[in-house]
């Protein structure tokens, strides 16, 4: 039995397979897209804080005395939650500020600690 024999399925409702195939409108780069977008959740500094800017619009320093950690360590989430379009940020004179970017992200959270609390 080769590799492709093991993993070759006779498919059983092709109507259903149609469909779905049909439905699924979502391209290569729109899958690692949302990879990235769903992967910035999984790290909990990350996740404390689109938590903590749920609450309020911050700059680093405050995010990083809510946490207790480093300026350095909550610039570089920060960074990775940007780039995954989760945080927007606004520059005020020297500080910048974050927020969530949209009600998209606060749903996403409120959701999730639903889920968690059910």
């Amino acid at each position: 039995m080769t590799d492709n024999d093991k993993h070759e399925c006779k498919v059983i409702h092709p109507e259903v397979v149609a469909a779905v195939r049909a439905a699924v409108s979502c391209t290569e780069d729109q899958a690692a897209d949302m990879s990235r977008f769903f992967k910035a959740f999984g790290d909990t500094t990350r996740l404390k804080i689109l938590l903590a800017l749920r609450r309020s619009e911050m700059c680093v320093c405050d995010i990083a005395a809510v946490l207790g950690m480093q300026h350095s360590a909550i610039s570089h989430q920060l960074n990775t939650l940007s780039q995954a379009r989760l945080v927007r940020q606004r520059k005020k004179g020297k500080i910048v500020y974050y927020s969530l970017s949209d009600a998209h992200v606060e749903s996403l959270l409120t959701q999730g600690l639903e889920h968690i609390n059910e």
